[in-house]
């Protein structure tokens, strides 16, 4: 007990920040130390170290102690009061950022204890979202200590910490659905000088939610322009993450005519998609409702099920492209793309409705060319009538 608090004292005045985040963590070896949770060890924590620092380690020994009963409600306050008095440390500390280690280790696990409060059973009392949407106060307290620091050096100033408690902040948010939340912090990473050089670990997480919410937008240029970034750069061994940023950039990548490779699925468990692919390329709706039908579980879990619903779009263009490609004429009759949809399997769809779906793809310039009301006629151009999905802006 005495050498733990003691250690804690040295480096405290070393300002070894990244030793002192080890120490300062629910998931280091200290925590198995019985005696740590005991009321001599908080008293002596207080006699020990100067304040503001004692108030940290004293609700860190709560929140170990805690623990140890396993309940995560009190836990996550703890590590909560703990957070509030590092912001205070943060806010003293003038021209310095070594405590941005620990900073990002305790609100990392204030997150992960807010999560573990939200789903305990214990917890009934509680409406969905109400801790995690505490803890996100919390880390926008740190976050706005970060953001303020303009007067410091390039080398000492604690905006360095700005992009991973957004990652944070984006994770909260993306989980109790506040994604307009998202918008200011976006901003805030997006004009700062540091952009392109933090850690790129944090630079992954960041594109690929920045990514989720530009598809969300339905932005799917900028959306496939970050998730591939996300992927790319992503670590080649975390087959779980690259396989999670896969579920969002392929459906993205096909509402931009970019069909995935069978292989890359087949490598990542995704072959959804690959039915999914093949219906929306022969414009088989009834195929592609099939699939959908199938799939809905997965689709739905991943938050992507109304995203994918727009590939309906494509598939109905594909199949009024091979009519195009059967007919063989640039003056194709409503009627005739009426009998294909309902040979694909479209129900109850008439005349009108069929020339709404025709208006909308024109409207979308997915088809180029325009209708003619009179003679209950698509007229399309004579030049690339389906342009490449890629190409349209």
């Amino acid at each position: 007990m005495d050498s733990y608090i003691m250690q804690l004292r040295r480096v405290w005045l070393n300002q070894d920040g990244d030793l002192l985040a080890d120490l300062l963590s629910l998931r280091h070896s200290h925590i198995s130390i019985p005696q740590l949770t005991s009321e001599a060890a908080m008293t002596r924590a207080m006699e020990h170290l100067s304040s503001p620092f004692d108030d940290l380690v004293l609700y860190h020994l709560k929140a170990l102690s805690s623990a140890t009963k396993d309940d995560p409600l009190t836990t996550y306050n703890y590590q909560s009061s703990a957070v509030q008095s590092l912001t205070k440390i943060l806010q003293l500390q003038k021209e310095e950022n070594w405590m941005l280690p620990v900073m990002n280790v305790m609100c990392l696990e204030l997150r992960l204890l807010a999560v573990r409060a939200e789903n305990a059973k214990s917890n009934k009392s509680l409406k969905p979202g109400e801790v995690l949407e505490k803890c996100a106060e919390c880390l926008m307290g740190c976050f706005r200590v970060c953001a303020a620091d303009n007067r410091s050096s390039e080398d000492d100033t604690k905006r360095w910490g700005m992009l991973a408690l957004v990652n944070q902040l984006l994770k909260v948010y993306f989980r109790i659905n506040k994604l307009h939340l998202c918008r200011p912090l976006i901003r805030a990473i997006e004009s700062s000088a540091y952009k392109d050089h933090f850690a790129l670990a944090q630079q992954v997480t960041y594109k690929f939610f920045i990514g989720r919410t530009a598809m969300f937008d339905s932005d799917y240029k900028t959306a496939d322009e970050h998730l591939t970034f996300a992927f790319e750069h992503c670590h080649k061994q975390s087959i779980k993450n690259k396989r999670l940023i896969l579920t969002y950039l392929v459906p993205v990548k096909m509402l931009l005519g970019h069909m995935p490779k069978k292989y890359a699925l087949e490598k990542y468990n995704l072959m959804q998609f690959w039915e999914l692919m093949e219906a929306v390329k022969k414009g088989d709706l009834r195929s592609l409702e099939d699939v959908m039908n199938k799939h809905e579980t997965f689709f739905i879990g991943a938050g992507i099920y109304l995203i994918v619903e727009k590939l309906k779009t494509i598939a109905y263009r594909n199949l009024f492209k091979k009519v195009y490609l059967v007919l063989k004429t640039h003056q194709i009759p409503i009627a005739s793309l009426l009998t294909a949809l309902e040979m694909h399997g479209v129900e109850d769809i008439d005349m009108d409705e069929t020339e709404c779906l025709v208006a909308n793809l024109i409207n979308e310039k997915k088809i180029k060319g325009y209708i003619s009301h009179q003679h209950k006629k698509l007229v399309i151009s004579k030049q690339l009538p389906f342009p490449q999905l890629s190409s349209i802006s």
